[in-house]
């Protein structure tokens, strides 16, 4: 039955762009450094969130996307499910034109205000070049999640735009008051009520403040773009990072590969997040991977601040990608504040 309920929201909406078109299309990814980004506008109460699979695919997730319709009902929204959300190719959701031809749908109709991605895993680095902006410099809309698409996340704020960087609808569990503080800061956000953060201290933090631009993700996907149009100026900015999966000398490969291109040069300040499900290799890295990270970043004096819930643990809290910030670095604890 909730299959079935699924299917028919999916043939009932109207993602109709030709695979032909998403495929021809190209856009001038300039990298030059943007000042002030545009802020799509906030949702309110009959607003339309449709739900796009950029990335890998969903199988056996009818349950988590189902779940993302109804929250957001409850918050007075409605939805549309891209066409090829539940395709499959492989590992991704759908061919790279399926996959773009559903988001670019999504970025082009004026009636639709966020683009909710359903996963991330691996993919949407594959159907950025497809991607194009002109009808969504019209009618801007906030883009929503985490992981993989900082891909995405990159590409827009080199377009000039904010996104947001939050938890996305396989994130969601039967209880959602396991994620009660994920729910809130990205529903608070998507109204127009960004949250401020005081995090937990850490021995490990670098004191200071800085203010700047919020950028960043990914680890892996950050350093994926290095070189090319997606990479971005880090230049007066605040980069916020987290990762999964990883083996600690990767960790520090990706650090010493970004520093060597300069990425760290005129960095304001780091925001470290959750470094989730580390590998352990047969030799051992020998310190923490807090220690790692100071480590590799030894010689710069920007303030660096830990324990920041965000990335791929339950506890996801929303981080709005471009927007300006006060970071402020005790021992005792820190505090993200957004300002205009």
């Amino acid at each position: 039955m909730l299959r079935s309920l699924v299917l028919l929201i999916i043939l009932t909406t109207n993602f109709g762009l030709s695979n032909q078109l998403c495929a021809q299309n190209e856009i001038d990814n300039s990298s030059e450094m943007i000042t002030d980004l545009i802020q799509p506008p906030y949702l309110k109460a009959g607003d339309t969130v449709a739900i796009v699979a950029p990335s890998g695919i969903l199988k056996n997730r009818e349950r988590e996307v189902q779940q993302a319709i109804d929250l957001l009902k409850s918050w007075g929204l409605n939805t549309i499910v891209g066409k090829y959300v539940f395709s499959k190719a492989n590992h991704f959701a759908g061919t790279d034109d399926e996959r773009c031809e559903d988001l670019q749908y999504a970025m082009d109709d004026p009636k639709i205000s966020a683009i909710w991605c359903a996963r991330g895993g691996y993919g949407t680095v594959r159907i950025l070049d497809k991607l194009d902006y002109t009808k969504f410099r019209k009618h801007p809309k906030w883009v929503i999640g985490y992981s993989d698409i900082t891909a995405l996340h990159n590409q827009l704020h080199n377009q000039g735009f904010e996104s947001l960087h939050a938890l996305m609808c396989v994130s969601l569990t039967e209880n959602l008051n396991e994620i009660q503080a994920s729910v809130d800061t990205f529903k608070s956000t998507l109204f127009g009520n960004p949250t401020d953060y005081n995090l937990e201290g850490s021995d490990y933090n670098r004191t200071g403040e800085a203010n700047g631009q919020l950028i960043g993700g990914n680890l892996t996907m950050l350093h994926t773009m290095l070189g090319s149009k997606e990479s971005i100026d880090t230049s007066g900015k605040i980069l916020f990072i987290e990762e999964i999966g990883e083996y600690k000398y990767h960790i520090d490969r990706m650090l010493q590969s970004m520093k060597r291109a300069g990425y760290f040069d005129n960095l304001k300040g780091l925001i470290v997040g959750d470094m989730t499900k580390l590998r352990k290799n047969t030799t051992l890295w020998g310190t923490s991977v807090e220690q790692l990270i100071l480590d590799a970043l030894l010689g710069y004096e920007f303030p660096i601040a830990f324990n920041m819930p965000a990335g791929h643990e339950k506890d996801n809290r929303a981080l709005v990608l471009g927007k300006a910030i006060k970071l402020k670095v005790d021992k005792a604890d820190s505090s993200i504040t957004y300002h205009d």
